[in-house]
């Protein structure tokens, strides 16, 4: 499957509502992506196509870098979880001195890319899996909708944990799921993000932004 290909036929260039100023190659009710089940999509080969959505953690972490680029310029980031890419656009658009997008999700790798290009801007990607990487080159480290159920929490507090407890900065969005870890996380902003009833359940939805402390 020619992952390029796929994806221009399967989206359309839109703007997330609460991050107009980027562009991403996104999914909604008119394509067809949007209605496959899982069944169908792991027949095709395919892993949820969480990139082809901007979700609202993400848009909400993407908000915030953009309107405070001081806690990314000159610094090197890493986008964990990335998805599309959006955040990592945000972080690139805010100065940083390098960007990486890392996700296990080989078909992000090519949803970055194009993204990226049409955003103007450059960003590396990792496709390891980072969840406790103990030598990690980020002096900040987002994280945007990654506390979406037990088992990838479990995994991924520690690590912030760690990272944290050496410096790196690592800031998260995220619109109240389930295995938020509120109790490790110190508040930095609040967004009324417009979503997809469909993907969330809501027409809009309260998201925060904390730092990991």
């Amino acid at each position: 499957m020619d992952k390029t290909e796929f994806i221009r036929a399967n989206t359309a260039i839109m703007a997330p509502p609460h991050v107009p100023e980027i562009r991403l190659h996104l999914a909604d009710e008119a394509h067809d992506l949007w209605h496959r089940t899982e069944e169908e999509l792991q027949a095709i080969g395919l892993e949820p196509p969480f990139w082809a959505f901007a979700w609202a953690g993400g848009q909400g972490l993407a908000r915030y870098v953009l309107d405070h680029p001081d806690r990314v310029k000159d610094r090197r980031v890493v986008d964990f979880a990335s998805g599309s890419g959006l955040v990592a656009i945000a972080a690139a658009r805010a100065g940083a001195a390098a960007v990486t997008a890392n996700d296990i999700d080989p078909f992000c790798e090519t949803a970055v890319g194009l993204n990226a290009g049409l955003n103007g801007v450059a960003i590396a990607y990792d496709g390891r899996d980072l969840v406790g990487d103990t030598a990690l080159d980020a002096d900040v480290v987002l994280a945007g909708d990654v506390f979406f159920d037990r088992e990838m929490s479990a995994a991924v507090v520690p690590w912030f944990e760690m990272l944290a407890a050496r410096g790196t900065a690592v800031l998260v969005g995220d619109p109240g799921r389930s295995y938020l870890p509120r109790e490790r996380l110190f508040p930095l902003a609040a967004y009324e993000v417009p979503v997809t009833r469909a993907l969330e359940d809501a027409e809009v939805k309260k998201t925060s932004v904390w730092r990991f402390a």
